[in-house]
């Protein structure tokens, strides 16, 4: 095998399982060990530089960070449920117990660059543009159709997930910048907006439309039946406050479980979810699916819809046919009549959530930008450019239906790329991450950080009384952790982006730190393949996703190979270690922001000068 490579900057990024996994890379460790000292402003501005909305996310994000986790893995000998790190939820402690940070965060550029960019929408993808370039001196300025900015943010996540104060503080960190948000005024013409002499326009406008669901009955009983984004809008505004007693949602995704909650809150007390797939295949967040569960709304799998039952127009219930899943070799899906009979359920109002599909009616097809067949841009996917060279799309409007997570991603890279474009650079000539190797050692046996592993299990968030929590939709459901809990589940954080760095010319070979390793991760033996070399490590290493560390050649002709997956990262083989081959180093890893290229540009002109 060859010796790893750890100049690379991606090896032991994909060793922070963690931040490998989020879009926007957010250093999940660093900021953990920043809410363990208190340091809770801290935390939040590392969060804030790379995903923007730390007290938003929060809340809500995916949480891709959370199945990756290390802990869920190297946790599976000691608890019946192992369970991640509660990442998301030590974000929003960061969020919650802050201290004023405006002094803290970028100041508008004191003049501008004569560049001026329109963002489409004012979701998460354009506000990240819009803060990654107005500081810069871009002028940019945000267009969207409703009064205040945060796009679905704002009017599909229910008050009692996201309180409106939280989007309110942090859509003003962006806007402060110096970007210019232009509410109720929706685009409704690409080629007129191109028309304005605008540098670059970003497409951040979302995944509008939802799905419809056209089965017998769906005109007749239109007055009842409502899309479920459209219905989210309506409540948020206060155009909708009320809701029938006996409500259906169709959909197995995030919004039928917003859908169902708000029904819940809103006077509905027999409301069910709906769904044509399995439990385990529905699209919604493992939590989402417990907390909707947890507050009395069944889930009732494996029904296709068949119609909308109706008298006279008054929608009176659904009938579903009820099927199985079968599998072919190739492990392809189809659902299959059970040959039950068919199931009715009554119901007043039904919501339907099952899906949504992006929208560009204003934008015309004349204009040079080209579609594919699913009526998604064509796009660089390293600098999502469209066919128009100065415009570019981000979010949901890139890809179809994502998360919050993604489409900040997408808006850091399509800055990067809008700047590299407009200073005259090719845009796929991506300015390099931002990394750096550090020893923690302080001492013969002692570490800047605390690298003793907790032997607890996850901590539960608290939640408002029933009661309480379901007779309003703008109460907060979660409580989010106190100081003391938030500081237990830091605890349970491994320190994944705190090395274990081989000096293989300093090792003696002595084996102590096979012996000492609580993990068995750490084998000595002769070189060779590397399917055959995992099969005979100390304990096998099975993962094939997560890579081997290997040495050079030792003095004895053997190699030294680690297992990252299951690595505590406790630093026990660097104590034992008489010669001090083993290292504790912190791995840190910022992707780079628009401006980089600049900055990388002038420190070359400093040295060669």
């Amino acid at each position: 095998m060859q010796p790893t490579n750890i100049a690379n900057p991606a090896y032991f990024h994909k060793v922070v399982d963690c931040q490998w996994a989020c879009p926007a890379h957010t250093p999940v460790p660093e900021y953990i060990r920043l809410i363990a000292q208190g340091r809770y402003g801290d935390a939040y501005m590392i969060n804030w530089v790379s995903n923007v909305f730390p007290g938003i996310l929060g809340r809500t994000c995916d949480r891709p960070c959370e199945p990756a986790c290390r802990r869920g893995r190297v946790e599976k000998s000691n608890a019946g449920e192992p369970e991640p790190v509660a990442i998301c939820r030590l974000k929003r402690v960061a969020a919650d117990l802050k201290e004023d940070v405006k002094k803290r965060m970028p100041q508008p550029a004191p003049k501008r660059n004569g560049k001026r960019i329109a963002c489409v929408g004012a979701g998460p993808a354009s506000l990240t543009v819009a803060r990654d370039l107005a500081p810069l001196g871009y002028e940019v300025t945000v267009f969207d159709g409703e009064p205040k900015p945060g796009g679905f943010m704002r009017t599909q996540i229910p008050r009692f997930r996201l309180p409106e104060s939280v989007i309110d503080e942090e859509m003003g960190y962006v806007l402060e910048l110096g970007a210019r948000f232009v509410g109720g005024q929706r685009i409704d013409s690409m080629k007129a907006l191109m028309a304005q002499g605008y540098d670059a326009i970003f497409v951040g406008c979302g995944a509008p439309r939802g799905r419809d669901l056209e089965i017998p009955g769906r005109k007749e009983a239109a007055a009842n039946i409502h899309i479920g984004i459209d219905w989210l809008a309506s409540v948020s505004f206060g155009h909708i406050t009320t809701v029938g007693k006996r409500v259906i949602v169709l959909g197995g995704g995030n919004t039928a479980m917003d859908c169902c909650r708000s029904a819940r809150r809103m006077g509905g007390t027999d409301v069910k979810v709906i769904v044509r797939s399995g439990f385990e295949e529905m699209k919604a967040s493992p939590w989402e699916k417990e907390d909707a569960m947890h507050e009395g709304i069944p889930i009732i799998n494996m029904h296709v819809p068949l119609a909308f039952v109706h008298e006279h127009g008054r929608l009176t219930g659904m009938l579903f046919e009820i099927v199985r899943a079968e599998y072919d070799d190739k492990g392809r899906r189809s659902l299959v009549p059970t040959g039950e009979p068919n199931a009715f359920f009554a119901c007043d109002e039904v919501l339907i959530a099952v899906g949504q599909e992006n929208a560009f009616p204003w934008i015309e097809r004349d204009s040079g930008l080209e579609f594919d067949k699913w009526g998604l841009p064509v796009l660089d996917k390293v600098t999502f450019q469209s066919t128009v060279r100065n415009v570019f799309f981000g979010g949901d409007a890139a890809l179809g239906p994502k998360n919050i997570i993604t489409a900040v991603a997408h808006g850091h890279e399509a800055a990067v790329s809008i700047d590299l474009l407009l200073s005259g650079q090719d845009p796929h000539a991506r300015p390099s991450p931002l990394t750096n190797l550090m020893s923690q050692k302080m001492g013969i046996h002692e570490w800047s950080y605390d690298n003793e592993t907790s032997l607890d299990i996850r901590f539960k968030v608290p939640w408002a009384q029933a009661e309480k929590a379901l007779a309003s939709i703008r109460v907060e459901v979660e409580l989010g952790f106190d100081a003391k809990t938030a500081f237990k589940e830091a605890q349970r954080c491994l320190n994944c982006d705190v090395q274990t760095v081989f000096n293989q010319s300093a090792c003696i070979e002595c084996d102590a730190c096979v012996d000492i390793c609580p993990m068995d991760c750490i084998t000595f033996t002769p070189d060779g393949a590397e399917p055959e070399v995992r099969q005979r490590l100390k304990a096998p290493a099975l993962n094939l996703a997560q890579d081997l560390y290997v040495s050079g050649h030792l003095k004895t002709g053997r190699v030294m190979v680690k297992d990252e997956d299951v690595c505590l990262h406790c630093g026990l083989c660097a104590e034992r270690c008489p010669t001090g081959a083993w290292d504790m180093q912190k791995f840190m890893f910022k992707n780079a922001l628009a401006g980089s290229s600049r900055r990388e540009a002038s420190k070359q002109q400093e040295v060669a000068a």
